[in-house]
């Protein structure tokens, strides 16, 4: 069993900055490849960052590429997501989640543990 919680949520203005952080136990965290997903009101969920076990691959989204950057520390078990230039669309519940493969997936169902997710919200 792997436990997930995440923290750094909160009320940023529109261009600001947010930093959440996944903190990890009850498992080899490098075992496992970790996602960044947010889900808004009346959206589909959407993955928005990616990282491979070893940190040496990642993914992001179309819709946060270049402002959002995903980034793991194995040492302290933890998984990050630096969010920039953060717009009034980027308001959600930000989760994170594991999973033991090696292959990339887009979808919730591709990922074993999930954490309680914490809410972004970005003021115009």
């Amino acid at each position: 069993q792997v436990q997930l919680v995440e923290s750094g949520g909160g009320l940023v203005q529109a261009g600001g900055s947010l930093r959440l952080s996944c903190a990890a136990s009850g498992r080899t965290f490098s075992s496992f490849s970790m996602g960044w997903f947010r889900q808004a009101p009346g959206k589909e969920s959407e993955l928005v960052g990616w990282i491979s076990k070893s940190g040496a691959r990642t993914y992001h989204a179309d819709s946060v590429k270049g402002r959002f950057t995903i980034s793991r520390d194995n040492a302290k078990n933890t998984v990050d997501l630096q969010m920039n230039s953060l717009k009034p669309e980027d308001t959600a519940v930000y989760y994170c989640a594991a999973t033991s493969t090696v292959i990339m997936s887009t979808q919730r169902n591709g990922y074993e543990y999930w954490g309680q997710g914490t809410q972004v919200t970005v003021s115009s």
